[in-house]
């Protein structure tokens, strides 16, 4: 196990073999990367350990450099594990190199089956037996798509947790992928509306850049195809604390070169947030996430694609003079036709979105009669995760407090320099 130091950390390589089906432990395995951190001289001390869960899905954990950010609250109290999900970061891998190795798209989409939240719990239980013990426990953190584990965890094995921490990321229990859609589009005209409100020239800014990309076909540096939805597809930028200021700069840049359409820099900004070459399995796996047989037996449909029709409001092409809204975290199956990253695994997102038959990721019976200290940071309308669904959630998790605020944004573990962590672990001691 390498060892290493950064500024105020001792970090610690960890490599571990897992099932990739849990129900066939003797079967296939793959294996998992975490990070272990602990602040620098405390080393040798007997720390409880916190695991961290990342947003996602497809996201790798956090590369610290020192203690900054969320992490150097945690290292007060903790010896930290930042893992990098099933087929993330150093994990082994999953991704358009590696992918076709296993044989044709259905091959390939029966091995991304085994990519959700429950065999990312499975694989964590395992971590966990082998780092503290059988009869150890951890703290979880599980930010955004990370909470969506917490909850898993806590249906599936609560047994292993000592205390767990959710920021924006308490699913509903019970949504199906249409749901999560209808209440989504709301929200996130919403987060256009304010930002026009905010930058009242950027309608016509999107208006002009939609009407060019109509009329001509304009080609990202990394060779993809920017079509007018994808650049609406710009508006998950809205969802964090900055996102808007840092929209806006980039549709300063977006004049046009001439005839020879916009200008390097501009289409690599938008590349940089359109791509899913760092992280296919956002894509890929995305609907996934809320594919449940007892919720939604006929599999996810393509949610956000269908239920788009429901909200003709964001259609660029829309007759009326209306501003051009932007969406958010929605995946789209004309994505992988458009991303040469996504491209070789269209017919594997198809052949998962027309999946039935998901397993349950939560236990609503065995959640009403949790007994693990649980507090939650609930994004007053967070574009990512619905709000009224965290709430119903809150009230179904026996023992689960929630601090509701709009002091931040979804990405306020990352902003926050560890005061909305600081809060959850004052909330669970019961000091607030």
């Amino acid at each position: 196990m390498p060892t290493y130091r950064h500024p105020g950390t001792v970090i610690t390589d960890h490599r571990f073999r897992v099932p990739l089906d849990h129900a066939d432990p003797a079967g296939e395995r793959i294996e998992v990367y975490a990070r272990e951190v602990v602040a620098a001289g405390r080393e040798r001390e007997s720390l409880p350990w916190l695991l961290f869960l990342q947003g996602g899905p497809g996201g790798r954990s956090p590369r610290p450099v020192g203690r900054d950010g969320w992490l150097d609250r945690a290292l007060d109290d903790y010896r930290v594990l930042l893992l990098d999900q099933r087929g993330t970061g150093r994990s082994t891998p999953a991704d358009r190199h590696t992918l076709p190795l296993r044989g044709d798209a259905p091959a390939q989409a029966g091995y991304l089956a085994h990519f959700r939240a429950d065999s990312i719990v499975r694989d964590c239980e395992l971590i966990r037996r082998e780092l503290l013990g059988e009869a150890g426990r951890w703290s979880l953190l599980g930010q955004s798509y990370g909470g969506f584990c917490t909850l898993t965890y806590l249906s599936y094995a609560p047994e292993g947790v000592r205390e767990a921490f959710v920021t924006g990321g308490l699913p509903g229990l019970r949504s199906t992928p249409e749901a999560v859609y209808r209440a989504a589009y709301p929200r996130v005209q919403r987060k256009v509306e304010g930002h026009y409100a905010r930058y009242p020239e950027d309608a016509d800014t999107v208006r002009a850049v939609v009407r060019h990309l109509r009329e001509q076909d304009v080609r990202l540096p990394g060779g993809g195809r920017l079509t007018a939805e994808a650049f609406q597809a710009l508006g998950i930028m809205l969802g964090t604390g900055s996102g808007s200021h840092t929209l806006h700069y980039l549709l300063e840049d977006s004049a046009r070169s001439g005839a020879s359409g916009f200008s390097d820099h501009f289409l690599a900004q938008v590349e940089s947030h359109l791509s899913f070459a760092a992280r296919p399995l956002y894509a890929v796996l995305h609907e996934s996430i809320y594919g449940q047989r007892s919720v939604s037996p006929h599999g996810t449909g393509w949610a956000a694609q269908s239920v788009r029709a429901e909200f003709p409001q964001f259609d660029a092409d829309r007759a009326d003079d209306a501003p051009v809204l932007l969406t958010g975290e929605m995946i789209y199956p004309w994505m992988f036709a458009t991303d040469p990253a996504l491209a070789p695994l269209a017919e594997v997102a198809d052949l998962l979105a027309r999946r039935e038959d998901w397993p349950d990721l939560y236990d609503p019976g065995r959640l009403a009669r949790n007994d693990v200290p649980v507090a939650a940071a609930v994004y007053h309308d967070d574009m990512y995760v619905d709000t009224d669904d965290s709430l119903a959630t809150a009230r179904s998790v026996r023992g689960l407090r929630t601090w509701v605020t709009n002091e931040y944004e979804h990405d306020g573990l990352r902003v926050s320099e560890g005061h909305v962590l600081d809060r959850l672990i004052r909330m669970v001691r019961g000091e607030l």
